[in-house]
């Protein structure tokens, strides 16, 4: 699947098919309740009228990892009832604006995002983002600085900790990688009891993810196809 929807043979509402599909058979495998999960559509670089048509097949969870590009959807597709995730990473000085539309932030990886996103006027779930790799430059906080930073989450007024978010390096085996992670998800289950979900898996790595406890899948060209291209 890696035509745009435009010109792939395969129809949008059978890609969403195959891949909730594929979610369930994954799911099953792991004895896990594929109704606990939680399916994200990534829609960067793609029109909101490719949103609308997700949502009229169904879907009411997006992602997007461009703040400019977030803020724009979501006020053009107010009228609609979505729950916005912003998966990307987030300017410290942006994270305030972030906060008007998104539903969910998944990429929060140090304190002073914390305390930019925090604040008493309404409640704003958050998943600490871990970086997997031995770059610096990537995304994620640290390993070993992980509970910490749970800690401070937990304590800032109006945010809800819900769990780890990573992404799996490109050089490692994905299953590997996200049980990784799940150690790390109980790192900060015995700082914060509640964080107990687990943001992971993409197209190509969800099942594995699955396998590990993932919680919330983000799923892009799967769904959508290859971005359209960019002017």
């Amino acid at each position: 699947m890696t035509d745009s929807p435009e010109h792939s043979p395969v129809p949008l509402a059978e890609r969403v098919e195959r891949v909730t599909g594929a979610i369930a058979d994954a799911a099953r495998a792991a004895g896990r309740d594929a109704s606990a999960l939680t399916l994200i559509a990534i829609t960067k670089f793609h029109p909101a009228s490719l949103v609308r048509e997700l949502h009229a097949l169904g879907l009411r969870d997006f992602g997007e990892n461009r703040h400019q590009e977030a803020r724009e959807k979501a006020a053009e597709l107010a009228d609609l009832d979505l729950a916005w995730h912003f998966v990307g990473q987030l300017q410290t000085k942006k994270a305030r604006q972030a906060r008007e539309y998104a539903s969910v932030i998944h990429s929060v990886d140090r304190e002073a995002l914390v305390d930019q996103l925090a604040s008493a006027e309404h409640p704003l779930d958050i998943f600490l983002q871990v970086n997997l790799t031995d770059d610096p430059a990537r995304g994620g906080v640290r390993p070993e600085e992980l509970p910490a930073l749970a800690e401070r989450a937990a304590a800032a007024d109006g945010l809800r900790l819900l769990g780890v978010m990573a992404v799996a390096p490109l050089d490692e085996e994905p299953r590997a990688a996200f049980a990784r992670l799940r150690t790390l998800s109980e790192a900060v289950t015995a700082v914060v009891p509640s964080a107990r979900a687990i943001s992971a898996g993409m197209s190509h790595d969800f099942a594995e993810a699955i396998a590990e406890g993932a919680t919330h899948l983000r799923i892009g060209t799967a769904i959508t196809g290859n971005r359209p291209p960019r002017d």
